[in-house]
């Protein structure tokens, strides 16, 4: 099954490729906090999608040592 997330852009200067952050919160089993957890993904990126887009992202094979994920669809 392969992964879809939404994140945002924090970076687009490279030509065919952009970086993603994905924010999750995260529930502590035993003491129920709540923390905010932030990842950087770096993405293919044929649809040209700017800094501060927010996007979907879903897993493919892999195309470089870093991108595992392509842009699907920009949202905003």
């Amino acid at each position: 099954m392969k992964k879809k997330l939404t994140g945002t852009v924090k970076k687009a200067a490279m030509t065919k490729s952009a970086v993603v952050t994905v924010n999750r919160i995260v529930v502590h089993p035993k003491y129920k906090k709540r923390t905010k957890k932030t990842r950087s993904y770096i993405v293919h990126n044929e649809l040209k999608a700017k800094a501060g887009d927010k996007v979907q992202i879903e897993e493919i094979k892999p195309m470089s040592r870093h991108k595992r994920f392509s842009i699907i669809k920009i949202i905003k």
